[in-house]
């Protein structure tokens, strides 16, 4: 059984356990007069009770996302769908860089966010900070 199964159906049955322990102990409190004769349902049920439901709610926050199914491409899940290679998508150029009139960024001219500009002018000797999704200095 994999383990993120186990840690649900424990977090699960701990607080299920939790909540009927704190509902015994409420019942029990309930019914008694005096406070000294509630103490001992208080720390027979109510606060192991509450316990448990706190450490069975820890439990249950350590299942990942999706549940306590297999994940795709364990032996149990069957073949998972096939991600594709990952890809460097940054424009790459080897022009001098660009720079829209009163910006602040330097681009390399292939940039999505220079390309097609009529008003995009070169560099120079202006020191400009490099564009964060273009990157011309690398």
């Amino acid at each position: 059984m994999p383990t993120s199964r186990l840690l649900w159906w424990g977090g699960a049955v701990a607080v299920a356990v939790g909540a009927v322990l704190c509902v015994v102990g409420w019942y029990g409190v309930s019914g008694e007069r005096f406070a000294e004769r509630q103490i001992p349902y208080l720390a027979s049920c109510t606060v192991p009770g509450a316990a448990l439901i706190v450490a069975g709610a820890v439990l249950l926050g350590a299942v990942p996302p999706g549940g306590p199914g297999p994940r795709p491409g364990t032996p149990e899940a069957g073949p998972g769908p096939e991600e594709p290679p990952a890809t460097d998508d940054r424009p790459s150029s080897d022009a001098p860089p660009l720079r829209v009139p009163g910006g602040t960024l330097a681009h390399r001219p292939d940039c999505p966010l220079v390309a097609g500009r009529a008003d995009a002018v070169p560099v120079g000797d202006a020191r400009l900070d490099p564009c964060p999704v273009c990157d011309p200095e690398s």
